[in-house]
């Protein structure tokens, strides 16, 4: 097996020299980097992690709570946190909390343990004096897709309140006033800010918020298509329906056409998150950018630059939304 000893003698450079391009740290010139990497890829030399880390204090890995790993909201998030690491040559450890608190806490303990020279944590269910008191560990973290009070300067996260409102008021603007909403599970603080947003946004229009037409779902297909049902069996009219993201509102749109209702000429719809696939359904559907892959590459940012010591990159804490008209919405009277 080569050692580091048999590159340095190959390459005809120094033990030190090897050290700083198996570690990317230090000078070096670009024509004895690639005198290094030759010598190790003739020599087929893998560099002994343990040793480094060892040696350096550092894993160069950084772990990465989710809460789940299926879905198009989280993908484009992680890829965005891979890219940026891995440009940086660390590597990432993923673990799922499954909108669990005690599989959350298991996940971020698993993550600890593995040595991890830092977190990025999307926790739904955590307490935030939990989150808190994590954030005076040892290890550094930044929290995504959550905003807590006391740790403003962790947090990466988007104004959903101001994200309800945008998808509200368009609806409104459009002459709609029975207007139902479907909104995500409520123990989950962006379900409950974007449903703040939609009443502030009705407040606005001196209308009543009216509980006939709400009902919780569960940020899935699934839970738009019965949330849909459950209203369409209510009996109590309305014109527009608000999804507080865009596959429930896909699968609210799904259980329309199944009842031979037409979108947007008979319902209309405004999703949220601008997640890809609504764009290429028919209608393509009206919705509010949430810019989670910005989030995913903020995040690791703020890993390289507070513990990597990358003074070159940018960060900033919170995101606007943005909304996405498309051709889902309509106004009631038109035909």
């Amino acid at each position: 097996m080569a050692t580091i000893y048999d590159v340095s003698f190959l390459a005809g450079v120094s033990l030190a020299t090897v050290s700083r391009v198996v570690n990317n740290t230090g000078k070096v010139s670009e024509k004895t980097r690639q005198k290094v990497h030759d010598a190790m890829a003739q020599l087929d030399y893998r560099p002994n992690t343990i040793a480094q880390s060892l040696a350096s204090n550092r894993s160069n890995s950084v772990g990465v709570l989710v809460s789940q790993l299926d879905g198009p909201f989280y993908g484009p998030m992680m890829r965005e946190v891979e890219s940026a690491l891995r440009a940086a040559n660390k590597h990432v450890i993923i673990a799922a909390g499954h909108s669990d608190a005690a599989q959350e806490k298991e996940a971020v303990e698993f993550l600890l343990s593995r040595g991890c020279d830092a977190l990025i944590v999307d926790a739904e269910i955590l307490s935030n004096e939990y989150l808190q008191e994590l954030c005076r560990g040892k290890t550094p973290v930044v929290l995504i897709n959550r905003h807590v009070d006391g740790i403003e300067e962790r947090c990466v996260h988007l104004n959903n309140l101001q994200g309800g409102l945008l998808a509200s008021r368009h609806v409104l603007a459009h002459g709609h006033s029975r207007i139902a909403y479907i909104s995500g599970p409520l123990f989950k603080l962006d379900a409950r800010e974007r449903l703040e947003g939609h009443k502030q946004a009705l407040a606005e229009k001196g209308l009543e918020f009216d509980d006939a037409l709400f009902f919780e779902g569960d940020f899935r297909e699934e839970g738009g298509f019965e949330g849909m049902a459950a209203l369409l069996e209510r009996g109590v009219p309305f014109s527009a329906v608000v999804c507080a993201n865009d596959q429930m509102a896909s699968g609210a749109i799904a259980l329309c056409l199944e009842r031979g209702l037409r979108v947007p000429e008979d319902i209309s719809f405004v999703g949220f998150d601008n997640i890809p696939f609504p764009r290429y359904i028919s209608p393509k559907l009206t919705t509010v950018c949430n810019p989670i892959q910005d989030m995913g590459r903020m995040a690791a940012n703020w890993v390289l630059k507070e513990v990597y010591d990358n003074s070159e990159v940018s960060f900033h804490h919170r995101f606007e939304p943005e909304l996405v008209v498309r051709e889902s919405v309509q106004s009631p009277s038109a035909t």
